[in-house]
């Protein structure tokens, strides 16, 4: 099967001559929607519902208009509007007692949102430039140099305290204020050998923004896995894993990334894929919904994404063989929704910071809300986006940590971008930047400096 197999015929017409809102190819499933006996134990775990109580912006909302859809309803603006307001943070997942799988229904629904709705000349442009450039770890890394020169020449800091950026566009504004400091960036090898016994051979996915704005935290992972034991692979030319096209309803583009990236890895022999990025991570072990019509690629889809572990997921399962050095730090943790509802990981992260002697982890209020980064969310909803990232903020500086650890390089520049806008700062790291700086003794201020 083609990717053009993905795109619909004819659509389907309602009965007054409007547009039926699904087409017949991988419509929201009527048996999964039925799941949901709405209950409204998932209205106090959704953040948009949170911030506006309206019930059609909240999971049982959602899932009664794709209802809606399924029955013979139109594809209208405002069912559009509820859908997209959606972070697909998947909270409601964790607090629904029915084990409703609205992940899947969302990602359905978007698919079809994608397909059948017209959206304006704005919106088109601007996801066109975000879906130009976000899933292209190459022309990212282009970007870095200019990057680099902008925030230290000072021009970043004139821009900002001038009139001029106020006047530009709120998606732009957000898109200039959550560029990180551009360091120099590490080269990794294409084999990292294990330092002691070997216990696994491991391919690592590089991604896109991690790759092009933390290439730390990937040579960090590559430092911490061959120093637990672990040959790592790192396949040269990867390309994006179609993490954010999926979850933006892209489907044709996510299942071209999704193919590139499996023939990437045919001949890598290895025991486990890992990736230090939880947004790409979840989207990695749906590979077999997503090439479900690829006869070539599904079978090799089910064996790829039963050996995906996220980096804590896997250091978790092999155990801790290397010294940990004492690290006197106290570290919030955030828990990254596609981590920690997406995957179903919580205590891995923890209970790895908790190996470490003399580090205090402390939890933040509310932790299981969203920060408002959600892929690009926080670049197509940025008001919204915003109100959440604050409220983040706010509940991560009420802990007084020396240290904001996380797991997702989205939550990194949302919460350091909403703490900017307090006029606070708080040092950020990745898990495996924590484990490095103990096994490797490079102490405190290699994080917190």
């Amino acid at each position: 099967m083609t990717d053009e197999a993905v795109r619909p015929g004819q659509p389907a017409e309602h009965s007054h001559g409007q547009q039926e809102a699904f087409d017949l190819l991988h419509p929201p499933q009527r048996d999964l929607v039925d799941d949901c006996v709405h209950c409204g134990f998932c209205l106090p775990a959704c953040p948009t519902y949170d911030l506006w109580g309206e019930e059609m912006d909240s999971p049982r909302g959602r899932i009664h208009l794709m209802q809606a859809g399924l029955d013979g309803e139109p594809l209208s603006e405002s069912m559009v509007e509820h859908f997209d307001n959606c972070l697909g943070c998947m909270a409601c997942v964790t607090a629904c007692p029915s084990g409703v799988q609205y992940g899947t229904l969302i990602s359905e629904t978007r698919a079809q949102v994608e397909r059948r709705h017209e959206r304006s000349r704005s919106e088109k442009l601007l996801r066109s430039l975000i879906f130009s450039l976000f899933p292209h770890p190459k022309r990212l890394r282009l970007l870095r140099g200019p990057l680099a020169v902008y925030q230290k020449s000072g021009l970043a800091e004139r821009l900002r305290a001038s009139r001029l950026m106020g006047k530009m566009p709120k998606n732009l504004q957000v898109m200039e204020s959550l560029a990180p400091p551009i360091e120099r960036a590490p080269v990794l090898p294409r084999r990292v050998t294990a330092r002691r016994e070997r216990r696994a051979v491991v391919g690592m996915v590089t991604g896109c923004v991690q790759s092009a704005f933390f290439p730390d935290v990937n040579a960090a992972t590559a430092r911490v896995l061959a120093s637990e034991g672990c040959d790592v692979v790192i396949p040269e030319a990867q390309g994006c894993c179609g993490a954010l096209s999926e979850h933006s309803g892209r489907e044709p583009e996510a299942i071209r990334f999704a193919k590139s990236l499996l023939d990437t890895f045919a001949d890598a022999d290895v025991d486990y894929v890992v990736i230090n990025s939880a947004g790409c991570g979840s989207t990695l072990k749906e590979y077999p919904r997503l090439l479900q019509d690829y006869p070539e690629y599904a079978e090799r889809a089910e064996h790829f994404s039963q050996r995906v572990r996220d980096v804590s997921e896997l250091l978790t399962e092999l155990g801790p063989v290397a010294p940990r050095q004492p690290l006197p730090v106290e570290v919030a943790y955030h828990d990254a929704c596609h981590l920690s509802h997406g995957q179903g990981i919580r205590s891995q992260p923890r209970e790895l910071l908790r190996q470490i002697p003399e580090l205090t982890i402390r939890e933040i209020e509310r932790g299981e809300l969203c920060c408002g980064s959600a892929g690009i969310y926080n670049l197509l909803q940025p008001v919204a986006a915003e109100e959440l990232g604050d409220r983040k903020a706010a509940n991560v500086a009420k802990t007084r940590a020396e240290l904001l650890v996380t797991a997702n390089p989205g939550c990194s520049m949302q919460i350091r971008t909403a703490l900017e806008r307090r006029g606070e700062q708080m040092p950020m790291a990745h898990t495996v930047q924590v484990l490095d700086a103990s096994m490797h003794g490079f102490g405190k201020d290699r994080l917190t400096g």
